[in-house]
């Protein structure tokens, strides 16, 4: 026994240096895979927000947010977010389908015209709802929507994290990159910085209050996006995390925008 435990340990040793180095570039997607692979096979979610707005003074305005998410095998997944609270807003509702390898599909709902408006494919850059998040940081965050790249290892916040940087293929997007950092231990997004298109620190998000459901997915509690050159900031607090609802592709057509209350 012991002889096949010091030969197994042996083996070990032996097959990294003689396998092919990862470059950077594997290692990053590596990761990113990992993670994705890990999110996998929820199904559907639901659960609800409290939007904290914050302007450079400090001012506070909130608003009490509904969200839907239907997972999508093969492709990106449909969320829907509706509005309940404040009044000027209430009824509002936006439907986004991700897409892997083309620009998402974004539609918006505005009670007061009656109206859905598409979001543009060339405008997703801009605040959703005059938060700190653009369009195309909401939605599921597809691995084929960018290029990767491993940095480094790191600890952040008492835990060891792997540090990559991500580059993103969509044309109109308004970062060049990306720098996330993964917890080592369940792949976990702990920290995102967004550079922008003149490769300045414009944003951070940061996820706190990781939880475990259904024994296996993790959801964060809070995520907080501050934006470094205006001094505002957006915090997402979730609660009331729902998994398989028995959602349908019907919960996310474009009729849904208007029957959204």
């Amino acid at each position: 026994m012991l002889r096949k435990l010091l030969l197994s340990l042996a083996l070990l040793a032996w097959l990294p240096s003689n396998l092919p180095a990862q470059t950077a570039e594997e290692r990053g997607l590596a990761i990113a895979l990992t993670a994705d692979r890990r999110d996998t096979g929820f199904g559907d979610l639901t659960a609800e927000l409290v939007m904290t707005l914050r302007n450079r003074r400090g001012g506070e305005s909130i608003r009490r947010i509904r969200n839907r998410t239907l997972e999508v095998i093969g492709d990106g997944d449909k969320t829907l977010v509706i509005f309940d609270e404040p009044a000027d807003v209430k009824g509002t509702a936006f439907l986004s389908y991700t897409h892997a390898l083309k620009p998402d599909d974004q539609w918006l709902y505005l009670p007061a015209l009656k109206r859905v408006k598409r979001i543009s494919s060339a405008n997703k850059s801009g605040p959703f709802m005059g938060s700190e998040f653009a369009y195309e940081d909401i939605g599921s965050q597809e691995v084929e929507k960018y290029t990767y790249k491993y940095l480094r290892d790191e600890i952040l916040d008492g835990q060891d994290c792997f540090v990559i940087e991500r580059y993103p293929r969509y044309k109109h997007s308004g970062y060049t990159r990306q720098v996330v950092w993964y917890d080592q231990s369940h792949y976990r997004v702990l920290k995102i910085d967004f550079y922008d298109r003149k490769d300045k620190l414009l944003k951070t998000l940061t996820f706190k209050g990781y939880q475990q459901y259904l024994d296996h997915y993790w959801r964060a509690d809070v995520m907080e996006m501050v934006n470094h050159q205006t001094g505002k900031s957006t915090t997402l607090a979730w609660q009331h995390y729902r998994f398989r609802t028995g959602l349908t592709e019907r919960d996310f057509d474009r009729n849904s925008l208007k029957r959204a209350r």
